[in-house]
């Protein structure tokens, strides 16, 4: 879809919108879809357009190429790194980083990873932090951090113990080991595993049938289940029930038992 007056456009990843999904690919496939600057504020840029924009209901985030993303290009870094440098990665993070695990996982759309390659580093963190993830049999997953001595950073060490538990966890943190795709749909690391040439057909199939649904009760769910490791139970039974009640007086909730008792099929519009 062409961009309008009011959206921004792409160098490094391309936006695309249809059947109320969005779909946004890393374009660098020369390099894995690593990040630098640019794609970092991109994708910052993508995401803030999408949730902006009503027509959306669902995002799909993938890579073109081989790879979903390789995570940090370091080819950047080749002439900072002489005796003497003295990297400060707060302000990297805070800036380029921290900011597009912040959109996706407090976003009120379902956001689909599309993983086809390797996600390693921060893209491996990125492809995490997603709701949903749908895996090529060529993908994998690596927390490659340990292996140039820095941790896991981009909300890894958040998203990874409540996917996986803390034991796996820090297995696959303090040794870097690369995940195949059949490994991560057992570890629940991944949702599905699909052939590559099926990925982006199931993450769309996916897509659709989230877009159908009541977009307000999934956003009021996802931000439920987010916060759900962080509340003791008194806290989240007032966060469900104001959710309810937020929930249903939605238009969606009427037409929803309507639909039962007629005997049909609802038609949700995200009101």
């Amino acid at each position: 879809m062409p961009a309008t007056a009011t959206e921004k456009t792409f160098e490094k990843l391309t936006v695309e919108v249809s059947d109320h999904i969005c779909t946004i690919t890393l374009n660098r496939p020369e390099v894995y879809n690593a990040f630098n600057d640019q794609l970092s504020f991109e994708l910052q840029d993508a995401l803030k357009q999408a949730a902006r924009d009503k027509d959306v209901r669902v995002l799909i985030i993938t890579g073109a190429g081989k790879a979903f993303s390789s995570g940090q290009d370091l080819g950047d870094l080749k002439d900072r790194y002489v005796p003497g440098y003295v990297p400060e990665f707060s302000k990297d993070l805070d800036r380029r980083y921290n900011p597009i695990a912040k959109l996706i996982f407090n976003m009120d759309k379902p956001v689909i990873a599309a993983i086809n390659g390797v996600a390693a580093g921060a893209g491996c963190s990125i492809a995490l932090v997603c709701d949903l993830r749908i895996a090529s049999t060529y993908a994998s997953l690596i927390e490659v951090f340990i292996n140039v001595a820095l941790i896991p950073d981009t909300g890894s060490t958040y998203i990874l113990p409540r996917l996986v538990g803390l034991a796996k966890a820090k297995e696959l943190c303090f040794t870097g080991d690369k995940i195949s795709a059949e490994e991560a749909l057992k570890l629940g690391l991944v949702n599905k595993v699909v052939e590559a040439d099926q990925l982006m057909d199931e993450a769309r199939a996916m897509a659709k049938k989230l877009a159908a649904m009541p977009s307000r009760g999934l956003a009021l769910t996802k931000r439920l289940l987010n916060q759900s490791f962080d509340n003791d139970l008194d806290s989240q039974l007032k966060a469900e029930s104001f959710a309810q009640d937020t929930a249903g007086k939605t238009q969606d909730h009427f037409e929803g038992v309507t639909a039962f008792l007629e005997k049909r099929k609802p038609e949700f519009t995200g009101k």
